[in-house]
C-alpha cells in the first residue's frame, strides 16, 4: 500500500501527539470542534487517571463552537490534577475560555487573544429554532460566567469585551486576568518540559 502526503502527515501528527501524551502534554491546535473536544477530553481524563502530576495543555486555536468549549471546560473543572495551560500562538473565542480555566496560565510573549462570541451550529426544523436560540443563550451566559470567575472580571465586562471582539496581547490579557505569567523569550522558558519557572506577569486577581 502506498501512502500519500496526507497519510504521511496524519501518521506524523499521531506519532507526535503520542510522544507529547507520554509526557503528560495535551495539544489543542486549530479549530476547537466536537471531534477535537472529544479527543482532548479523553486525553485529559486518561492522564488524570494515570498519575498525580499536572497536565500541560498547549494551545494555539482560532476558536470553535461553544458546545466544544464547554465540554473541555467541564472536564478541566472535574479533573483531580491541575492543568497548566500555555498559549503559544493565539486563543480566540471559545479557546479563550478553555485557556482561562486552567489552574496556571502562561502566554508566550507574542501570544494574542480575542474575546469574541463562540460559534454555534444548529440543524433541524424551523420550528425548533426558537428553542435552540434559548438554549444557546443559556450556554453563552454560562460560558461568560465561567470566564468571569476565571479572570476576576465582572460578567458585564466579559460580555462587553465579547461584543466588541476585543483583541489583547499577552500583557493586556495579563491585566485582564486571563494570563498568570508571560514566558521569557528564550527557548528554555517556553519549552513545555522545562523544569524552571517561566517569566512572571501580574498575578491573577483574587477571588
Amino acid at each position: 500500500m502506498t501512502l500519500g502526503p496526507v497519510d504521511d502527515e496524519r501518521m506524523w501528527a499521531d506519532w507526535l501527539r503520542g510522544r507529547m501524551f507520554d509526557r503528560r502534554v495535551v495539544v489543542v491546535a486549530g479549530s476547537l470542534d466536537d471531534a477535537v473536544a472529544s479527543r482532548v477530553a479523553a486525553e485529559l481524563m486518561t492522564l488524570d487517571a494515570c498519575g498525580d502530576e499536572a497536565v500541560q495543555l498547549m494551545l494555539d486555536s482560532a476558536g470553535g463552537t461553544l458546545e466544544a468549549a464547554l465540554t473541555v471546560i467541564d472536564v478541566i473543572d472535574l479533573l483531580g490534577v491541575p492543568v497548566h495551560a500555555t498559549c503559544f500562538g493565539r486563543a480566540e473565542g471559545s479557546a479563550v475560555g478553555v485557556f482561562a480555566v486552567a489552574s496556571r496560565r502562561v502566554a508566550a510573549p507574542h501570544a494574542r487573544f480575542r474575546m469574541c462570541e463562540p460559534a454555534s451550529r444548529f440543524s433541524g426544523r424551523a420550528s425548533d429554532v426558537a428553542a435552540w436560540a434559548t438554549e444557546r443563550e443559556r450556554q453563552l451566559h454560562r460560558f461568560s460566567e465561567r470566564l468571569a470567575a476565571a479572570s476576576g472580571q465582572p460578567v458585564d465586562s466579559i460580555l462587553a469585551a465579547t461584543r466588541e471582539g476585543r483583541y489583547l496581547d499577552a500583557h493586556e490579557a495579563s491585566w485582564f486576568g486571563l494570563v498568570d505569567e508571560i514566558a521569557r523569550p528564550t527557548a528554555a522558558s517556553v519549552h513545555p518540559f522545562a523544569r524552571r519557572p517561566v517569566g512572571f506577569g501580574p498575578k491573577r486577581p483574587s477571588r
